[in-house]
């Protein structure tokens, strides 16, 4: 049991005066490439992390449902299984819960598709950095799915508990996310990443083997403040995109659905911002398909330069970068021995990725770090990858 594991433990020991019946883990995520085309019907590539959340839980017999989080602190948030049934999975109703709303809407959602829950408690502890953008949220939801599904011996699977995390974000908390990062967060697999159709949830493992290269994170420390307000606001203009796409002819169901023949059409059926919009969802998804191939072959260099790719379409088309995230990935670009760098999640703070050789990471860290101080003021955060095993990746 590692440190966080045992924080959580010891927590769930001293609010609720016994020991737990279970402890559980479920990772964070880092996307490789194919951002924000997981609601415009595109393929992503993420992996899951070995950095993550960690419950420790039991039962109750009396219904009464009680939730703690070493990261959060405070008194335990405090509902019951019947009133979760009762509740309407709405925002409104949960935002009284706090950070609970996560957790709590998954047992309602739960409950609402015929599951049988009754009450338990559980205490929290995260490894993840907070404000991050490496889905703690998904983490924690998927977790209390696996949580759930072990102490009241309920019958599920990955792809219905990506599914039920899925939605109590949306209806419970309110994020109108995709599906990429509930779902890798439940079925995630070590030392592999997952090409993802976010339309039909197909998918496919991808072994994760970057030779004599590693991984690095690289945590702007900014928070992502504007991520959820221009989030839900670049979703509306895909969907306002693709309208009057179709209205001039092309009926897509997606945006991700256009192939690269296809961009010319875009380019005169839209006016300028939404051309730009679209054509990011357009070559996004082309990209990341060509960066599994890479993958595949292990033609990492390729990877690099489609990540770079990537970066400059989120900045130009899509505009969810940054001044701190650009900064952090130029840094990077800039050092010898990075093959690709960029940002990853919703933008606007957050993390970036960067595929550096082994040999020259502890040069890359320094110049990056010193670099980034001296253009923004704030000083970064870098870490090595690895990847971890989610609690559904075997079934």
């Amino acid at each position: 049991m590692n440190e966080y594991a045992l924080r959580a433990s010891d927590l769930f020991k001293t609010c609720f005066r016994k020991s737990p019946e279970t402890v559980l883990f479920a990772p964070g995520r880092v996307n490789l490439i194919g951002e924000h085309v997981d609601y415009n019907g595109g393929r992503v590539m993420p992996c899951s992390l070995s950095l993550g959340t960690y419950a420790a839980a039991a039962r109750r017999n009396d219904g009464v449902i009680r939730l703690v989080s070493v990261d959060m602190g405070g008194a335990a948030v405090e509902t019951t299984s019947e009133e979760l049934a009762s509740l309407p999975c709405v925002p409104l109703s949960f935002a009284r819960f706090g950070w609970a709303e996560y957790p709590l809407g998954v047992a309602a959602k739960l409950i609402e598709n015929g599951f049988c829950i009754g009450g338990f408690e559980m205490a929290v502890c995260g490894s993840l950095p907070r404000g991050s953008g490496l889905s703690s949220s998904a983490s924690l939801e998927v977790l209390t799915c696996a949580v759930l599904k072990e102490l009241f011996f309920i019958r599920l699977t990955g792809e219905q508990a990506a599914l039920i995390s899925l939605a109590a974000e949306r209806d419970c908390a309110g994020v109108n996310c995709g599906v990429m990062d509930q779902f890798i967060c439940a079925k995630g697999r070590k030392d592999h990443a997952m090409l993802l159709d976010t339309h039909t949830l197909s998918n496919e493992y991808l072994p994760f083997d970057l030779k004599d290269a590693e991984l690095l994170i690289m945590n702007t420390n900014k928070p992502r403040r504007l991520a959820g307000s221009k989030y839900n606001e670049r979703r509306a203009e895909c969907e306002e995109a693709l309208r009057l796409i179709n209205a001039a002819g092309l009926d897509k169901k997606h945006l991700c659905d256009i192939t690269e023949e296809g961009l010319a059409f875009i380019e005169g059926a839209l006016p300028e911002t939404l051309r730009r919009r679209a054509r990011h969802a357009v070559t996004e998804n082309i990209r990341t398909l060509k960066a599994a191939e890479a993958l595949k072959t292990g033609d990492i260099v390729t990877l690099g330069k489609l990540m770079n790719a990537s970066h400059d379409s989120l900045k130009n088309d899509y505009e969810v970068t940054g001044k701190e995230l650009d900064s952090i990935v130029y840094a990077a670009r800039d050092q010898e021995g990075v093959l690709g760098a960029r940002m990853t999640g919703a933008g606007f703070g957050g993390c970036a990725i960067a595929i550096v050789k082994k040999d020259a990471a502890r040069s890359v860290i320094e110049s990056v770090t010193a670099r980034y101080k001296a253009e923004t003021g704030l000083t970064c955060s870098i870490y090595t990858a690895k990847t971890g095993e989610a609690p559904f990746g075997k079934e």
